[in-house]
C-alpha cells in the first residue's frame, strides 16, 4: 500500500503548518497517476498521524486527472484512469502530462486552536508556518520530485 509512503510527506507538511497546533482536517490533491484509493489514503494517514497534533484528523482526498493527447486520432483530454487511453478511439499510444501532482491543498484546525491563531494573525515572522510554500517530500513508486503547499486560508 503505497499511500504510507504519501502519508508520511503529507504528515511532514502538515506539521510544518501546523506548528503544534491540533489539526481537525485536511485535504490533498493527487493525481491520478497515484492511483490513490482515498479509503485507504485515510486509513494510512489515521496510522502515521497516531499520536501526532493530526491524530484522528479527517481527511478528503481531491483526485487531479491526467491529461492525455492520442497519437492515433489526435484528441486532447483529461482522463481520471491511472491506466491512460484515448478516450474516443481507446488507443494507448497516448503522451500523457500531469495527474502526478501531490499537494496539501489545505489544513483545518479545530475552533478552540482556530481562535488562538488569529488572535496573533497576521505574523510578520517570515519564518512563521503561515507564510511562503511547504515542500511535500514523497517516497512513492509512482512519481519522483517534490510538490509545494499553497498558502493556507482557514
Amino acid at each position: 500500500m503505497h499511500e504510507f509512503g504519501l502519508c508520511e510527506g503529507v504528515l511532514d507538511a502538515v506539521q510544518k503548518r501546523a506548528a503544534g497546533r491540533r489539526v481537525a482536517g485536511i485535504r490533498v490533491r493527487c493525481g491520478v497517476r497515484h492511483a490513490v484509493d482515498p479509503a485507504s489514503m485515510a486509513q494510512a494517514f489515521e496510522m502515521v498521524a497516531a499520536g501526532t497534533e493530526a491524530d484522528g484528523a479527517a481527511v478528503e482526498v481531491v483526485t487531479v486527472p491526467a491529461t492525455v493527447t492520442c497519437h492515433g486520432c489526435g484528441t486532447t483530454s483529461e482522463v481520471a484512469d491511472p491506466i491512460p487511453v484515448c478516450p474516443r478511439c481507446g488507443s494507448a499510444d497516448v503522451d500523457v502530462s500531469g495527474g502526478d501532482e501531490l499537494t496539501l491543498e489545505s489544513v483545518s484546525y479545530s475552533h478552540a486552536e482556530l481562535s488562538r491563531t488569529l488572535r496573533s494573525w497576521p505574523s510578520t515572522d517570515s519564518n512563521s508556518p503561515m507564510t511562503g510554500p511547504v515542500p511535500v517530500p514523497r517516497s512513492c513508486c509512482c512519481t519522483g520530485g517534490q510538490a509545494t503547499v499553497p498558502t493556507i486560508v482557514s
